[in-house]
């Protein structure tokens, strides 16, 4: 059997299959495996000596599109994000401690992330909404759906005291929280609760021992997901309550203010600050069961938590709602503090999670003796030096900001326009957006720096293409077309750089703008009156146009949101994101999009498990692009007997590329060596011309090659006997219309033929010209 595995972005079966007629012979809606109608109704083609494989094709792009709804998971892009960096560390040898740190770190940080998102909310709905706008009669009246809520619209109406107006307004915050529930309990029904296929594994299994994704647990992580809900959604209500008694306690604790209403202030701020500190708890607990499957359960404190900070809400509203007849609405609530604490612990989080990273980096080549030197680029490869996970993880929480402050400022915008009735939002918000700017010329400079260098090895490419056609007529634009095209696919090795500059420039802009924020207590352009007339100018331009940009990304931000929620086609370019962020187990946070390999991987291993066992037979697992990746994850999960009936062909593949830079840990030389030593062969395909996969660049250890020589983009520099039309330039796309695939294809599904039991070549064999260039295993 051929068992077909598509990439990102997705595709039909017919279209898999080369067949107008398929028919679905497992699976559902979301995901399923296809077969031609042809080979389900007449089943003896594929039986006795001339027997023809029989193609299968898995199709998985539901899972990432699908309907409407999925376009709500724009909101959880930060959570997205920060679970990607839970994943990118750096590959270590006996730090198991630091590892642990490692993940504990990246938990603390989504944490953050949560409380930041409830905040934000708490700012339009409570501090922006029921104090300011409401609280300020010209505000009030240009908005009459706030006038019940307003004492000079509703002459002092039962729901106009600011006690009351918080706890109404609060309502909205706590529906986010909701919301996030919801949609992590839907998908974690969906995806989380998909159970393995289990075997088995000796302790010696040698794909076990280089790569956790071999691991029974490791595409189960129902109890992780469970226990983090329980915990997020109670920092989010815990969140929101404190935005509501906060205000309404220090009144209570004013000369004059009632003695009870003090004492129950202050008992609930108590339980408040108990019910933090639990949350923080159960988040720092020990993160994943991976080497059997965790059918646990957690106790009843940690299930319940989500109900025990919906109690201590609920009395908060009811404190909150007191009657409290002196008590007047003025200024802004104290966002400044709450926002400039949330982001001070962002950076300290990122801060210390570098460390740990060059920690584990450092530790990646372990003492002499203990694994040959050719795995050495173990360590070279990764990306920024083993700091792609901090510095992604500084990106999620400039996300957030972002995200944050956006929604801010235009509700403000909307609320007050250019009358300057209310104060608006907190000055902190203001300075992070000032910053933006700044941001975008750093990006805008290291952008014409990576244009310059793509220019210079575009120039360099020319005589590389005309040497790839010898004997053809060669067309001088032809041959730059296809130089620039390769100069373009290799921008995507310099992703490291761009993630490193823009990581590092916006946590010193973000330092910047919370030391300004806090030391003056002033917007930038008010901070600079007394500055000169140059810094004073630059202090106008950077707040107005920050204020500009960061409305403006709200705009686009709700607009693709909403296309998306209407348009299949756009909800399907988003699927392309999804298709990359949420390949790995929500081990950071439990909001993030769910991860489809939760499914995908146990349907494939199901697949290939039962029909080995039911048949005898051997098959190639064929992956493109991301299909590669989890074809890889398939083939880890089997049994190693198992395993060793399955041959991989992979093509456009970002295993190594990818994946063994940003992922070391889980994808790097020593995971991908064993891999290919544990399934039967294992070849791979790909072109300069493609930006996103590349050479798996297994190292040598006396096993065949995997990967071929790169293959001719476009097949013919002109017009040949062959390609009497101009060949296109397939980059990505369509490896199945080069000759070399049919031919990779063809002696891989030979060599597994049962009447041709293959043998391995000994140590060494594989390495000889001849193998290499026959590219047979």
């Amino acid at each position: 059997m051929e068992l077909l595995v598509h990439g990102v972005g997705g595709t039909t079966p017919e279209q898999m299959l080369d067949d107008p007629r398929t028919v679905r012979v497992a699976g559902d809606e979301t995901a399923a495996v296809f077969r031609r109608t042809a080979d389900v109704e007449d089943p003896a083609r594929h039986t006795g000596p001339d027997a023809r494989p029989v193609p299968e094709a898995y199709v998985w792009c539901n899972l990432t599109s699908g309907n409407g709804a999925r376009a709500l998971w724009l909101l959880l892009l930060p959570f997205m994000v920060v679970n990607l960096a839970h994943w990118m560390r750096p590959a270590a040898h006996g730090r198991t401690r630091a590892v642990r740190l490692y993940g504990l770190l990246t938990r603390l940080a989504g944490l953050s992330l949560t409380v930041l998102l409830i905040a934000a909310a708490c700012e339009v709905a409570l501090d922006l909404g029921a104090w300011q706008c409401a609280g300020t009669p010209a505000c009030a009246e240009r908005h009459s759906w706030l006038g019940f809520l307003s004492p000079t619209v509703s002459d002092g109406g039962w729901w106009s005291r600011p006690g009351r107006r918080l706890a109404l307004a609060a309502l909205l915050p706590a529906l986010l929280v909701g919301l996030l529930w919801y949609l992590s309990r839907r998908t974690w029904n969906a995806y989380e609760t998909q159970v393995p296929l289990t075997h088995a594994a000796p302790e010696t299994d040698e794909a076990t021992a280089h790569t956790a994704l071999s691991r029974p647990g490791f595409w189960y992580g129902r109890r992780l997901v469970a226990r983090l809900r329980a915990a997020h959604t109670a920092a989010g209500l815990l969140t929101v309550a404190a935005a509501v008694i906060g205000p309404a306690a220090r009144q209570d604790r004013a000369p004059g203010g009632p003695a009870a209403l003090d004492l129950a202030g202050r008992l609930l701020t108590a339980a408040l600050l108990a019910g933090a500190v639990l949350v923080v708890a159960v988040v720092c607990r020990r993160g994943r069961t991976e080497r059997r499957l965790d059918e646990d359960r957690d106790g009843p404190l940690v299930r319940r938590l989500p109900l025990v900070a919906l109690l201590m809400f609920a009395l908060v509203l009811v404190y909150a709602g007191w009657e409290r007849p002196e008590w007047e609405s003025s200024g802004r609530l104290p966002g400044d503090p709450v926002f400039g604490g949330i982001a001070l612990v962002q950076g300290l989080l990122v801060v210390t999670l570098a460390a740990v990273a060059h920690l584990l980096h450092r530790s990646a080549v372990p003492p002499a003796g203990t694994r040959p030197p050719d795995d050495a680029p173990a360590k070279a490869r990764a990306a920024i030096a083993g700091l792609g996970g901090p510095a992604v993880a500084m990106l999620a929480c400039a996300l957030g900001a972002v995200m944050s402050g956006g929604v801010s400022q235009r509700v403000a915008d909307w609320l007050d326009g250019t009358h300057a009735a209310i104060p608006g939002p907190p000055v902190l918000l203001t300075w992070q957006a000032s910053v933006i700017p700044t941001l975008l010329l750093v990006l805008i400079a290291l952008i014409a720096l990576l244009a310059r260098h793509t220019l210079r090895q575009a120039r360099a490419e020319r005589a590389a293409v005309a040497e790839d056609y010898p004997g053809e007529h060669q067309e001088p634009d032809r041959t730059r077309r296809i130089a620039r095209t390769r100069a373009m696919a290799g921008l995507t090795d310099r992703g490291p750089l761009l993630v490193a500059v823009v990581a590092t420039a916006t946590l010193l802009l973000g330092a910047a703008a919370l030391v300004g924020a806090l030391s003056t207590g002033q917007t930038p352009s008010r901070a600079a009156r007394e500055a000169p007339a140059f810094v004073q100018g630059a202090a106008d331009t950077a707040q107005a146009l920050g204020s500009w940009l960061i409305g403006l990304g709200f705009i686009l931000f709700v607009t693709w949101g909403r296309r998306a929620y209407k348009d299949a086609s756009a909800r399907r370019t988003i699927g392309i994101l999804w298709d990359v962020g949420t390949f790995w187990p929500r081990a950071a946070h439990p909001f993030a999009p769910p991860c489809y390999a939760e499914r995908a991987v146990p349907d494939l291993t199901w697949r290939i498990d039962t029909w080995v066992r039911s048949t005898g037979g051997r098959l190639v697992l064929s992956g493109h692009s991301q299909g590669s990746v989890l074809a890889a994850a398939t083939a880890w999960q089997l049994s190693p007997a198992t395993r060793r009936r399955v041959a991989l062909l992979t093509y456009g593949s970002p295993l190594e590329r990818l994946y063994g830079r940003w992922f070391p840990a889980h994808f790097g030389p020593d995971a991908l060596s064993a891999l290919h030593h544990e399934v039967d062969c294992w070849r791979n395909l790909y072109r300069l011309t493609d930006p996103i996969g590349g050479p798996v660049r297994v190292p040598p250890g006396g096993g065949p090659e995997v990967d071929r020589e790169p293959l001719k983009d476009p097949l013919a520099h002109g017009r040949t006997d062959d390609h009497p039309l101009p060949a296109p330039v397939l980059g990505h796309s369509d490896y199945q219309a080069d000759p070399a695939f049919a031919e990779e294809r063809r002696r891989l599904l030979a060599r597994l033929r049962p009447d041709l039991p293959a043998q391995r070549p000994p140590a060494g064999a594989g390495t000889s010209p001849s193998a290499s260039e026959s590219g047979s295993c």
